[in-house]
């Protein structure tokens, strides 16, 4: 069968899925896209604003200066083993550690750059794009990466790269050097575009499966090459591109492990080094990867659970909104029938239709996301965590994130919010589950006097549940600059000559 083919029995396979299901307006109390909220970002003077509170509600904190000499820091984690480290991911390739005494150690913990593709200096949405360590790390020393290697052997002609999702082992006899021979591939996925390859994978705290986020191809509107007509990749189930994949790294056997259709784009190691979740929503659906657990994404490039085991996921809009979604098992998105809670139009991308479907091609309900912003506050969203610290009291329980120019703000859940008692599937979502939450600028005293040369490129945690934000001075990852820099998340006042370093000077 050719590559064409398989693209036209793709769509045959969601039209046969939807029969007659029509896609309408649902009642209103079945409606989950939050479109009308009063905290939904808005459309006016052909642009998009965000409803902030009240400048009497801006939040305060401070940067604390914890280690520079990076390149383009994309994320912070720790190991969950006690020792304190610091594992600081650079999307130029490599993993450095900062120990428990605050330094930097010079050797990288894990080096990918010889198995990379080769990233443009001035901007790319490539590279290493996280690491996410076993919830057993301590005593199996497994650590899983994602990065972005050329185009492997197979892949359609002409596409871009491939992504891959590799297990590592630490060196038996150095606990801060990965064994770079332990690498064992467990998905590649091949992109026709270099942009929206999703980012930050995870373990749940919940059920400790692995969360990995796929964007939808890359390019505009989710069309064009390597895209499926008509729908566009996020909405088709048939299509591993634009969905949340959740799967078991401890069980191979486990669940529905039948591996992708014929001349797909995207191999794996299903059945051999790893298992199927078997509540994974669409197991029992042979024409759905089984992988698939959400749906419905543009680029969905930052990921990170709460305490209690809730999913955030921080989609970046094409041209109007940003947003923040709780994700559960089988839930749609509304990428590309929507953009956030506004409808998108595939020809006028600027210009949000009035009207539109809220549920999708199977007559599903599209859920919205609980956060959105225009982008008054910046281009990019640069997706945080729900902050579980004591160091800075005033952001408990609030979800704190940023802009790829420097902007922060954190978000405040309804009141009487209970994370606990989130559904665990999206048949059981109510519109009070997915209630948008407040939104708040999060000002950072002694600004740097240039605040326009910081970009944000992500947010980390520690063993404690403090947070860290990661800035370059530089738009892209060039491998010729240092100015990449990690910073704890502290209360207002600190010392402003720490947070001035922030702009790269």
């Amino acid at each position: 069968m050719t590559r064409a083919a398989v693209v036209t029995a793709s769509v045959l396979v969601i039209f046969a899925l939807v029969g007659f299901a029509g896609a309408q307006e649902l009642p209103g109390a079945g409606n989950l896209t939050n479109a009308g909220s009063a905290y939904a970002a808005e459309y006016r003077n052909d642009t998009s604003a965000t409803r902030l509170a009240g400048e009497n509600e801006t939040l305060n904190v401070s940067l604390e200066s914890v280690a520079g000499g990076l390149v383009a820091p994309l994320m912070l984690t720790d190991a969950g083993d006690g020792t304190d480290r610091l594992f600081v991911v650079d999307q130029i390739g490599t993993v450095s550690i900062v120990d428990g005494n605050g330094t930097l150690v010079a050797e990288p913990f894990l080096d990918v750059r010889d198995r990379m593709v080769d990233l443009n200096p001035s901007f790319d949405e490539r590279g290493l794009l996280s690491i996410s360590f076993h919830p057993g790390f301590r005593e199996n020393g497994r650590v899983f990466a994602f990065y972005t290697a050329p185009l492997r052997e197979g892949a359609p002609e002409g596409w871009d790269s491939t992504n891959r999702l590799s297990e590592f082992r630490v060196d038996p006899a150095d606990p801060d050097r990965v064994d770079m021979a332990s690498e064992r591939v467990l998905l590649e996925i091949d992109k026709p575009q270099s942009t929206h390859n999703g980012g930050s994978i995870a373990f749940s705290p919940r059920d400790g499966f692995l969360y990995v986020p796929l964007g939808d191809g890359g390019a505009a509107g989710d069309s064009g090459t390597g895209h499926t007509p008509g729908t566009g990749n996020a909405q088709d189930l048939t299509m591993i591109y634009g969905k949340v994949l959740r799967i078991d790294v401890d069980n191979a056997t486990a669940g529905n492990v039948s591996g992708p259709p014929e001349n797909a784009t995207w191999t794996t190691g299903a059945g051999v080094l790893y298992g199927i979740p078997e509540d994974n929503p669409f197991v029992a659906n042979a024409s759905i990867p089984p992988e698939i657990y959400a749906y419905g994404f543009r680029n969905p490039a930052f990921i990170s659970f709460a305490a209690e085991g809730n999913l955030y996921v921080a989609d970046a809009g094409q041209d109007l909104f940003e947003e923040v979604s709780l994700v559960t098992s089988g839930g749609n998105y509304g990428w590309r029938l929507r953009e956030g809670t506004h409808c998108f139009d595939l020809l006028d991308f600027r210009t949000p239709p009035v009207t539109c479907e809220a549920v999708g091609h199977l007559g599903e309900p599209l859920i919205g996301p609980v956060i959105e912003g225009g982008r008054d506050l910046g281009p990019v969203i640069i997706g945080g965590r729900v902050y579980n610290g004591t160091a800075v009291p005033d952001l408990s329980g609030r979800y704190v994130f940023g802009y790829w120019n420097g902007n922060f703000a954190a978000a405040t859940p309804p009141p009487g919010w209970n994370a606990s008692a989130f559904p665990d599937s999206a048949e059981n979502l109510t519109p009070e589950d997915v209630a948008m939450w407040r939104l708040q600028r999060l000002n950072v005293t002694a600004t740097p006097a240039e605040p326009a040369d910081t970009f944000l490129l992500g947010f980390g945690e520690d063993e404690d549940s403090e947070l860290y934000v990661l800035t370059t001075g530089v738009a892209g990852p060039d491998a010729s600059t240092a100015t990449g820099r990690v910073w704890k998340i502290v209360p207002a006042g600190a010392d402003p000559v720490a947070v001035e370093a922030a702009s790269g000077a």
